[in-house]
């Protein structure tokens, strides 16, 4: 992998990560469209901690918030229901590791996978608007949403959001949880994945920086733009684009 060709991979990751349309599912396609035989998944694991520090970014005063009333019962409640969410993915991920490692060298897959997140990014639009509190129940069921999202081509944020939405949370609280809840989940991959290479790195030490620098100015842009097409109820708007991609990918 080159320098540019990890920019270009970082820049991707950016783009995808926070606009619904899966990142993991994009980055395949990438280094398919480039050519590019990188064997397992450590680079798009990598890249996913460049947009994890764009969620510090754009979250720094949510976080500051939670991290400064850590005494309060309702910051407690919050912070118990973002672990109750992060179970589900760590409990898929831990037993079918092996088979998601696969599937980031099956485009086929991450085809159907893409068509599947048009599906219910479509269908998101059917959501009633409304502003619930969180509970047991959604922390699960935006948790499992997680999990399911390990697969590529099946965006994290579209799947947590969607249920989120469908849970009742307003469309600012489903994007508040659903990035929060990205923090326990890319930092634990990374950190599995830095430990399976043992030293080892597939990739020049100044590809794995312009993958992450890239992954990062490109995520804080996306981020903030996802955000307004959420309060701008355009989010399903998302779902027509992957359901092309999916298409064509399939197709071809």
């Amino acid at each position: 992998m080159t320098l540019i060709e990890g920019t270009i991979l970082g820049i991707v990751q950016g783009l995808t990560e926070f606009l619904p349309i899966s990142s993991s599912g994009h980055l395949v396609l990438g280094q398919a469209i480039l050519g590019i035989k990188q064997p397992g998944n450590e680079f798009e694991i990598l890249v996913h901690l460049g947009t994890l520090a764009s969620v510090l970014v754009v979250f720094f005063d949510d976080i500051k918030s939670l991290l400064s009333s850590m005494g309060s019962k309702r910051t407690q409640t919050f912070i118990l229901f973002l672990l109750i969410g992060t179970l589900p993915a760590i409990i898929v991920g831990f037993g079918f590791k092996d088979l998601f490692e696969t599937l980031f060298e099956n485009v086929t897959a991450v085809g159907g996978a893409l068509l599947f997140t048009g599906v219910v990014l479509v269908g998101s639009s059917y959501a009633t608007q409304s502003n619930k509190d969180h509970s047991f129940l959604t922390s699960i069921l935006i948790g499992c949403a997680q999990a399911v999202a390990i697969i590529p081509g099946i965006s994290r944020s579209g799947m947590t959001i969607t249920c989120a939405l469908f849970m009742g949370l307003s469309p600012k609280e489903a994007a508040r949880f659903s990035f929060l809840l990205a923090i326990p989940a890319i930092s634990g991959a990374g950190l599995l994945t830095a430990l399976d290479m043992e030293g080892s790195y597939p990739f020049p030490g100044p590809v794995a920086l312009a993958g992450l620098v890239s992954s990062f100015i490109v995520g804080v842009a996306a981020l903030k733009w996802l955000l307004g097409w959420l309060e701008e109820g355009k989010f399903h708007y998302f779902g027509i684009y992957c359901l092309c991609v999916g298409l064509i990918t399939l197709v071809i």
